[in-house]
């Protein structure tokens, strides 16, 4: 029986799991203090202190830590990949320290893999379908003026998990269909997945598509220029309220979905408007991944948090249900994905890659 620890870091929490074959024994959640967490000048500072947590919560629930052959972390912002698994090597960690496309959590989930499976003799360490995974046509990288680019961010992990799941359940083969999935999330993301990979997808993190609970999504650039040169805002405070200030947050005073839905249903005519225009907005970039696919679609595959409210889903079947039938899987569940790219490689069901960027 194969045995795997999978390490999902967030921004406030450090989660991780043990699965022995497909079986989840040890499931955690270790949240961190903001208190706790200023204390470090960079993310990559917090490594011992999540590295020592991990390792304390194993030995005190008994888990055999010699017995673990595969631990594999959320990828973080390494140079762009292609879908896949990934071995650990001391570029990627390089990579990772140095924050060469940015500084988040998840640059942290292969260094502690790497670092813990250092520690085990024979133990292997992995990373899978990290946010950075590009595999867009060429020509959904134009941006309109040479000075841009398109580039490729998004919630790969769950996207390709999802999709994945939802093949077995048709008994058909992921790269035998054309879906579109749509992660609605904290982030929001909608791919185009054609036979097994991800052509097109708005970038989730900085600009792109619909908002989302917390970020701000297309803006329109003439006000968004005018507002950079008006002497009013610093360039953080502006790239916050994209990120992390946009969305919910800055209309509603909340990133809270759930708080959203509650007040909707208790008659908010301001929330109930801007939980429709998220829904409006969530729609047209389905409809966007529809011509992508020039219409020939299997499935539109609903995930992430947002996707539990009944609302959401009868809005994109009204909009949307011409294009192909709507599926929901609701929530999201990165450890079981980063468990289940790990066992795919021990069991010989695919070949982990290297990172050679």
């Amino acid at each position: 029986m194969h045995r795997v620890l999978a390490i999902n870091p967030g921004s406030t929490s450090t989660k991780f799991a043990v699965y022995f074959g497909n079986e989840c024994v040890l499931r955690k959640t270790i949240r961190h203090p903001l208190e706790q967490l200023l204390r470090f000048k960079t993310i990559i500072d917090q490594f011992d202190l999540r590295k020592g947590l991990i390792i304390e919560v194993l030995q005190e629930e008994g888990i055999e830590v010699d017995s673990i052959k595969y631990i594999i972390g959320r990828g973080g912002l390494t140079y762009p990949l292609e879908s896949g698994v990934y071995r650990v090597n001391n570029r990627m960690i390089e990579h990772l320290r140095e924050g060469i496309l940015g500084q988040h959590a998840s640059n942290l989930g292969p260094i502690l893999a790497d670092y813990i499976a250092l520690q085990i003799p024979g133990a292997k360490a992995f990373m899978a379908d990290p946010v950075v995974t590009d595999e867009l046509d060429e020509v959904a990288r134009y941006a309109g003026h040479p000075k841009f680019q398109r580039i490729s961010i998004f919630h790969a992990l769950n996207q390709k998990a999802t999709a994945r799941l939802h093949a077995q359940k048709m008994n058909k083969k992921y790269e035998s269909l054309n879906l579109i999935v749509a992660h609605l999330g904290g982030g929001i993301s909608v791919g185009a997945h054609k036979n097994g990979r991800v052509i097109d997808v708005n970038n989730a993190l900085d600009g792109e598509g619909s908002f989302s609970p917390e970020r701000s999504g297309t803006l329109p650039v003439g006000q968004v220029i005018d507002l950079c040169f008006s002497g009013k805002y610093g360039k953080e405070q502006i790239r916050r309220m994209v990120v992390g200030e946009g969305g919910f947050v800055a209309y509603l005073g909340t990133n809270n979905a759930q708080e959203v839905e509650k007040r909707v249903k208790q008659g908010d005519e301001k929330a109930s408007a801007v939980q429709q225009a998220l829904f409006y907005q969530v729609a047209k970039m389905v409809g966007e991944m529809a011509t992508v696919l020039e219409g020939k679609v299997d499935g539109i595959l609903l995930t992430g948090g947002l996707a539990f409210n009944k609302d959401l889903e009868k809005y994109i079947q009204q909009k949307c249900g011409f294009i192909a039938a709507i599926y929901t899987y609701p929530g999201e569940d990165e450890l079981e994905a980063l468990a289940l790219n790990a066992l795919r490689v021990a069991q010989g069901e695919i070949e982990a890659k290297e990172y050679n960027k």
